[in-house]
């Protein structure tokens, strides 16, 4: 059973930074996709960005430049560095992977940028 725990949201004003954590257990985590998802109030969840196993990474164009996924095959963990953050990214960020045709994710972390 995959389980994911997150960890590092909170309250940041707007242009300061923030880094999330994802720890996983239960598989072979270096072989897997791993991603990040946002859901704000009243939205749908959203892709933010992802890896892969090989370390190639995607990112929606909001946060494209901004915010950097990264992963640590050691220690089972996926991070997510968002720098110059904005209201706009203010959502509860969920970590995210598939396997065997099933979809996994942690119980989310809120991030929330006001001033």
């Amino acid at each position: 059973q995959v389980q994911l725990v997150e960890s590092g949201g909170g309250l940041v004003t707007p242009g300061g930074s923030l880094r999330l954590s994802c720890a996983a257990s239960g598989t072979i985590f270096r072989l897997l996709t791993m991603a990040w998802y946002r859901q704000a109030p009243g939205k749908q969840r959203e892709l933010v960005a992802s890896i892969t196993f090989a370390r190639n990474t995607n990112y929606a164009d909001s946060v494209q430049g901004r915010f950097f996924i990264s992963r640590d095959n050691a220690k089972n963990t996926v991070y997510l560095q968002m720098n110059s953050l904005k209201p706009e990214d203010t959502a509860v960020y969920y970590c995210n992977t598939r396997q065997d045709l099933k979809n996994y994710w942690g119980q989310g972390t809120q991030v929330t940028v006001s001033s």
